[in-house]
């Protein structure tokens, strides 16, 4: 729900506040990987009993945090950019740690996968 909130206010409320494409793109981004990674954690809730192991809850932790720090730290980052603040040092490093996050959730699921083909 929020990443479509969020979606709609980049897509409608965010131009009335800047014009800048690379900033609309940051934000857009955030949210592209929001929604994408909202739709994954859906899809493992529901064959949650199906992954041996702690693979779905791991996997499912690794995809909120890295939601929490990638696609939070761009709208943070788009934030600053509107206002013209210089971009913190520490912002820059929190994105592709979101990032790796997200691989890490990947890596859950498919790790996952690989086991429950060898168990049948």
């Amino acid at each position: 729900m929020l990443g479509v909130a969020l979606g709609a206010f980049g897509a409608h409320g965010l131009q009335d506040l800047t014009s800048d494409e690379k900033i609309l793109n940051v934000f857009k981004t955030g949210v592209q990987y929001q929604l994408y990674h909202a739709l994954v954690l859906l899809i493992v809730s529901l064959f949650y009993d199906k992954l041996p192991g702690r693979n779905g809850k791991y996997a499912s932790i690794f995809f909120i945090i890295g939601t929490l720090l990638f696609s939070g730290s761009l709208y943070l980052l788009t934030y600053v950019m509107i206002l013209h603040w210089v971009v913190p040092t520490l912002l820059a490093v929190v994105t592709p740690l979101g990032g790796l996050f997200f691989l890490a959730g990947w890596f859950m699921l498919v790790l996952a996968a690989f086991k429950s083909r060898s168990q049948r």
